[in-house]
């Protein structure tokens, strides 16, 4: 799968897809964060996607606008970072402007920069460095300064990837208070890939 992988950002034009689209197209594309120490790149395997107003899992049900969800507002393909129990987690701004969704990237496959990654987040199993929200950002070096990036540009990109074979669909995780909420489908992995969280 890693043959002819062009470490160059999608088109801005490739985000402009409904939320659930994005959140399916998005596996297999490779997450890219260049930074001083180094770049490191991952496969995305896994992701969540958050439909906004109607979803009471969304921070942003309700159309509830804060500094802390203001960049959902905006543009399709742009960078939704923030801290939940102390770990950054990362995703991609979905929909329309002042429609505000987006896709939580859930998991990686690491792919280029692996000694970096282990380096910052050392583990006894490969399979456990990047198998999670929190997980990934760490070992990428994703912080609250990328917050309000594009997702079309460097530093913090994504690029085309693989074609998974098989995708699996079920519902999010973590997010237990949200009434019927939590129960909808739209959890997306790359099926049989070991870095898929669970």
């Amino acid at each position: 799968m890693s043959d002819n992988i062009r470490m160059e950002p999608l088109d801005e034009e490739f985000f402009q897809k409904p939320t659930l689209e994005l959140a399916h197209a998005l596996l297999g594309c490779l997450l890219i964060k260049e930074t001083e120490e180094g770049t490191t790149s991952g496969f995305i395997v896994e992701t969540e996607a958050y439909m906004g107003p109607h979803d009471r899992a969304a921070h942003s049900f309700g159309n509830r606008r804060t500094k802390r969800t203001e960049i959902m507002f905006g543009k399709a393909g742009l960078v939704y970072t923030y801290v939940m129990h102390t770990h950054c987690l990362v995703n991609v701004v979905s929909a329309g402007i002042d429609e505000p969704e987006a896709v939580l990237i859930r998991a990686i496959e690491p792919y280029t920069g692996l000694d970096l990654m282990q380096h910052r987040r050392p583990v006894d199993q490969l399979k456990n460095l990047t198998n999670g929200p929190g997980k990934l950002t760490k070992a990428m070096g994703i912080t609250m300064k990328d917050y309000g990036r594009a997702f079309f540009e460097s530093p913090l990109y994504i690029a085309s990837g693989f074609k998974p074979e098989e995708i699996a669909q079920g519902p999010r995780i973590g997010i237990a208070g949200s009434g019927e909420a939590r129960d909808y489908p739209w959890r997306f992995w790359v099926k049989g890939n070991k870095f898929v969280s669970r």
